[in-house]
């Protein structure tokens, strides 16, 4: 069930009428919310409905003995146990083949890869985040962020909780948690605001990713070795845009969902193409990961200890989150790339860059970006490299038309745009009288649907 459907919309609908139905009794809300992130899990692969709901037995029992008093000597135990689940189901379906794969090619000259091992699984959608979800509720709980464990419902919400159930943003434990057990109020919503960001995000989902990905993009991405500088130039731009807008359209619709259900999400993008270096970028791109990584890997291993090991942690923080997107060695090298650009960044200590080279830093950011974004996007290590090689092509263009490059600067345009845009629009629309706000969104609503390609492609991070 994708947000920008017909059979979503209803979907909603009929959460929200039961949610608001029931504030003053909080135990029957939980319950059908939770009835209703199963019923939307269910919608894409009902048997997974079962993984789901071990991921959050394992923690609420993991968390209940992480929290016990009686068992603090063994906390550090449990602690590992459980976070030793929760990785080995995440390993199992995400990188078990991957790794016999790679295991394969090493034993492919003793003539063992034949004997190996393989499993014919379907990747359950979401799980990367679900999985992280479930670890940070037993490591707040450990480290004392979270005071109490919580009840089976809550446990069973915070971990199947539909609108950001599988693609973010992550939420911690220690931030959704205690909203549950808060009263909601109904007059405490900014409607407005969780309208607008809807409403954002469709526009960037259904119009701009999607037409960059139907008239270039896929393209491009195709067949590389037929293409030249220009369009593959071009190419990678459009795609550069295209996850951005695909992604942050996703979690901008999560955050106002969840507004309108009475509950607070974290903000996941914020102009992160505009960043001057490359730990700005990471302050500004899919922050509730970037964000877990330092909070959970990082730190623990040491962070920003003196000399080699602040390197090594940077490196190997993000290896693991290039892995984390995908078994695949270009996600690999992904993350490898922006580690050592990171540890480069930390060696040279560089101050905060004025004017024009301010202006040149955040060219080359962006640049750096795009080129690791082709590992990112490429089906496979070669074409990767033909994507790389044929950069250097001569050939006239094919792909590049005046839609892709008219979307193109109206979202780098949008890059520099006020960061309070959205509370100016969202004062003027309250100066409206709620009728003319209700045929403004409804408006909105048709141009978008009219505007926008047919069909709507799943998001691109229901992969990971």
């Amino acid at each position: 069930m994708l947000f920008p459907t017909l059979n979503f919309g209803l979907f909603f609908l009929v959460v929200f009428a039961l949610a608001w139905a029931l504030p003053a009794r909080p135990g029957a809300r939980k319950l059908v919310l939770v009835l209703a992130s199963y019923a939307f899990y269910a919608a894409w692969d009902w048997r997974f409905m079962a993984l789901l709901g071990l991921s959050s037995l394992v923690n609420w029992l993991g968390g209940r003995w992480v929290g016990d008093p009686r068992l603090a000597a063994r906390r550090q135990a449990v602690l590992a146990l459980v976070v030793a689940l929760d990785l080995g189901i995440l390993g199992v379906f995400k990188y078990f083949n991957f790794f016999m794969e790679s295991l394969g090619l090493l034993l492919a000259p003793l003539g063992l890869a034949r004997d190996l091992p393989f499993l014919a699984l379907v990747l359950p959608v979401g799980i990367s985040f679900f999985t992280f979800h479930g670890i940070s509720y037993v490591v707040d709980l450990a480290r004392g962020d979270l005071k109490q464990p919580a009840g089976l419902i809550d446990m069973l919400l915070y971990i199947s909780f539909f609108p950001q159930l599988v693609a973010g943003p992550i939420v911690r434990a220690a931030h959704f948690l205690p909203q549950l057990d808060r009263p909601v109020d109904p007059d405490r919503i900014a409607a407005t605001r969780a309208f607008l960001l809807i409403l954002g995000g469709l526009f960037k989902k259904v119009i701009v990713a999607n037409y960059l990905a139907t008239e270039i993009v896929d393209e491009a991405f195709r067949d590389p070795s037929r293409l030249g500088t220009v369009d593959l130039l071009v190419g990678v731009y459009g795609y550069a845009f295209q996850i951005y807008c695909d992604f942050s359209a996703y979690t901008d619709i999560a955050i106002g969902l969840a507004a309108l259900l009475g509950y607070r999400f974290p903000q996941n993008f914020d102009q992160p193409y505009r960043a001057e270096s490359l730990r700005a970028f990471w302050r500004r791109w899919h922050i509730s990961l970037s964000t877990w990584l330092r909070d959970y890997l990082y730190i623990p291993l040491g962070g920003s200890d003196a000399g080699w090991r602040r390197y090594r942690n940077l490196a190997l923080t993000m290896l693991l989150g290039g892995l984390w997107h995908g078994a695949a060695w270009t996600f690999v090298i992904w993350g490898a790339m922006h580690g050592l650009w990171l540890a480069a960044e930390h060696a040279l200590g560089r101050a905060e860059p004025k004017g024009w080279r301010r202006a040149l830093a955040i060219l080359a950011t962006f640049h750096f970006v795009c080129l690791t974004w082709i590992f990112f996007r490429a089906a496979d290590l070669g074409r990767a490299l033909d994507y790389l090689q044929g950069l250097a092509r001569p050939a006239a263009p094919e792909l590049v038309t005046p839609l892709v490059l008219l979307l193109l600067g109206l979202m780098a345009l949008g890059q520099f745009l006020p960061r309070d845009r959205v509370e100016r629009v969202e004062s003027a629309a309250l100066r409206l009288p709620l009728l003319a706000q209700g045929a403004l969104l409804g408006l909105t609503l048709v141009a978008i649907d009219a505007m926008g390609p047919e069909g709507v492609a799943p998001f691109i991070y229901f992969q990971f």
